[in-house]
């Protein structure tokens, strides 16, 4: 198959087109590089089976466990991980739906959930719609799993004799960190030694290049749950479909979640994701070649325009966690960014404590519109005073 461009085939006159939220929140002056939507057209294997589907009238209710299937065999050719067994798996409508599920069969009402600000933010709205009791352990300095911090929130949090659950994002969103295998090894011995059961958000997983570990992967974790989906790597959110999968001491966790959590998928959805996962591995590879060229792209446009922001420049997402404590915008940039430089970003505050003068910047766009924001957010900050 001939090499492709996904972040090159579209001009902002074509996704000025587009009807979903990320197009369509903010006036046309705006380019918005906040939701994680990338700014590609859809995997040909996958338009290729939906236009079948659709064709034939194939829309009905789904069946069979084929996506689970397809993310067990690309889990082992892309992360060398035997480990996913298709059986201890279950569906959700999505990834946080299928989170909450799994925190609701290990937790109860008022529970403490730990979790890892600055973290997305659905996680603090899920878990508290959820009934549960956010707990925090902020993030390093570095962006990183701070193990000290969280080990203190282990104890905290089970104080009163409450089980404990911790919510682990893999890779990090926003920070875009990956986690290591010893980070993640020391995450499953404190769990053990705290009697914490962790369910960890991959969705992210798949968008990087090499080193990710799934957190099953690494021993001592039977007890734990994964929620992941092809959604964010083939950009297909409005396709809805999640796999949760069970370690294998949870398995027995799993099988008590309602049989009608796993109505959520669509049809269509679960073919999407089936596809995208079997047939979409050459579309993905130029993917992330096109995200690499867009990373160092962003670092030399910021050193350019922004040389005082500061970011990690991690491969673990299409996201950029900027630290513009420096730019004097105050706590939320991003409402400068968008009042004086009309750019849309996600405002740092939003990410919970350690979000303050940051903001999460999406490049899954074209270099023309990447390089367009960057300038407009440059001129947003005045100059140094000779």
């Amino acid at each position: 198959m001939p090499s492709t461009h996904p972040l090159r085939e579209l001009s902002l006159t074509d996704l000025r087109r587009r009807t979903s939220i990320k197009w369509r929140e903010h006036p046309d002056d705006v380019l918005p590089l906040w939701v994680a939507e990338m700014d590609v057209l859809v995997a040909p294997p996958v338009v290729e089976a939906l236009t079948a589907a659709v064709t034939s009238g194939d829309t009905g209710y789904p069946h069979g466990n084929a996506y689970a299937e397809a993310l067990a065999d690309f889990a082992a050719a892309r992360w060398g991980w035997e480990g996913l067994d298709s059986s201890r798996t279950a569906y959700a409508a999505d990834v946080m739906t299928g989170i909450v599920e799994a925190i609701g069969l290990v937790s109860g009402s008022g529970d403490p959930v730990v979790v890892n600000p600055p973290v997305y933010p659905p996680f603090f709205g899920y878990v508290e719609h959820a009934g549960r009791t956010l707990v925090d352990a902020p993030l390093g300095e570095d962006g990183r799993l701070d193990l000290d911090a969280l080990e203190a929130a282990f104890i905290r949090a089970g104080a009163d004799g409450r089980p404990v659950t911790y919510l682990l994002c893999n890779p990090h969103n926003p920070t875009a960190v990956v986690h290591t295998s010893d980070e993640l090894s020391a995450v499953a011995a404190l769990a053990s030694t705290y009697r914490v059961r962790v369910v960890v958000d991959e969705i992210h997983g798949p968008l990087v290049p090499e080193g990710f570990v799934p957190y099953l992967s690494v021993d001592g974790t039977e007890d734990a749950f994964a929620v992941t989906s092809a959604s964010k790597t083939w950009n297909l959110a409005g396709l809805k479909a999640a796999v949760m999968i069970a370690g294998e001491r949870a398995a027995q966790d799993l099988a008590r979640l309602p049989e009608v959590v796993s109505h959520g998928p669509s049809h269509l959805g679960m073919l999407a994701h089936t596809v995208a996962l079997r047939e979409g591995t050459p579309w993905l590879d130029d993917l992330q070649a096109d995200l690499a060229e867009n990373r160092a792209l962003l670092a030399t446009l910021l050193d350019k325009h922004l040389p005082d922001v500061r970011w990690a420049a991690g491969p673990g997402t299409y996201l950029a966690w900027l630290d513009c404590r420096e730019l004097g915008l105050g706590d939320d940039p991003a409402a400068a960014f968008l009042e004086q430089g009309r750019v849309a970003l996600n405002p740092g505050p939003t990410f919970g404590e350690g979000g303050a003068g940051h903001v999460r910047l999406n490049f899954a766009t074209t270099p023309e519109i990447l390089t367009e924001a960057i300038e407009r957010m440059g001129r947003v900050v005045p100059p140094p005073t000779p």
